[in-house]
């Protein structure tokens, strides 16, 4: 079982992060679980939520560059009613504003106003409670001692914000202490936090309102259907079933089908070998128009991801960049 464990670790594995861990612990535990070092993530998500979690395994960590940047996708509730000190329902409640609106004057047309304001390119502050640094110092580490200091607007595209309809759920369910719980989908690019856009929408509509439950769905071409909970994988391992049963369950990609939207080029055994020491090669096999500085999956003879280019049109040369394989 260890040998054949060996031979599937480089690459990307789907976990469905449960709700009460940090990123940090499912990548110590699939560490554990695979007897890997090198296992890493390509973006946070919060103890509180669940949902999409990319992992890489041995050397595919190397590909968190090309990875990290990729657009998000989430399912949200929002509690409308107060706001919390942290964006989301782990931190105190704050004071209600002196003639708040009620969940019982809102309806769809004034709650799809609000949302419009909050689609397409904005700009959004960090929130202190967050893992962002800032001269070296995690944001939320400052906020737990008390202390808020200025941080600079980030620019982010929202591109879906809108009300989410399910027939077995209502969109704007009521709740006892009188807030409201409305149910969203977000599509936008990394780096977007959806806690200030639940803090936002409090705003907007004068009710106040924190993110009481997020779900991440898709984490740019990777989705949580196709994603594994951690006792399925340790149960795999235990088994000896991982080749097999991760892949036909779509749950560990490969280093090159991670890279979809990268082209590509065959190498001959002579490039190929050029490439492992480190040596730029021709690009006399590379697809047409590409773009000085971008970069290119380069394949060895048999169809293997050797490594990641870069394309320079000064001279026709393709540069490694990013090795991925051992040289032989």
């Amino acid at each position: 079982m260890a040998e054949k464990l060996k031979q599937m670790i480089d690459g990307i594995l789907l976990i469905d992060k449960p709700v009460g861990w940090t990123s940090h612990d499912v990548v110590a535990r699939v560490r554990r679980v695979l007897r890997e070092k090198r296992v890493g993530h390509t973006g946070t998500l919060d103890p509180f939520a669940t949902g999409v979690l990319v992992v890489l395994a041995g050397r595919a960590t190397r590909l968190a560059q090309f990875l990290a940047g990729a657009e998000k996708e989430y399912e949200a509730t929002i509690r409308l009613g107060f706001a919390t000190v942290t964006g989301d329902l782990t931190g105190a409640p704050r004071e209600r504003e002196p003639g708040a609106t009620s969940c019982a004057a809102l309806d769809e047309t004034r709650i799809e106003a609000a949302l419009s304001t909050l689609r397409g390119e904005i700009e959004q502050v960090p929130p202190m409670y967050s893992a962002k640094k800032v001269q070296g110092q995690k944001l939320y580490e400052l906020a737990r001692r008390g202390e808020e200091i200025e941080r600079r607007a980030v620019r982010v595209t929202v591109s879906v914000f809108e009300v989410l309809h399910d027939a077995d759920v209502a969109w704007l369910h009521g709740n006892e202490d009188g807030t409201c719980d409305l149910r969203v989908r977000v599509v936008c690019s990394a780096g977007t936090y959806v806690r200030v856009l639940a803090e936002e929408v409090g705003v907007q509509l004068g009710t106040g309102a924190h993110l009481a439950a997020l779900r991440r769905t898709r984490a740019g071409e990777f989705r949580i259907e196709d994603s594994l909970e951690l006792e399925d994988l340790a149960r795999m391992v235990e088994n000896g079933a991982i080749s097999g049963e991760l892949v036909s369950s779509r749950a560990l990609i490969s280093m090159d089908a991670a890279l979809p939207g990268m082209p590509f080029v065959h190498l001959t055994g002579d490039e190929a070998r050029r490439v492992r020491h480190g040596a730029a090669v021709r690009a006399s096999n590379a697809p047409p128009n590409l773009k000085d500085g971008e970069f290119v999956k380069l394949r060895d003879e048999d169809g293997g991801l050797l490594a990641v280019g870069i394309f320079s049109a000064a001279n026709g040369l393709l540069q490694p960049r990013v090795m991925l394989t051992v040289e032989k």
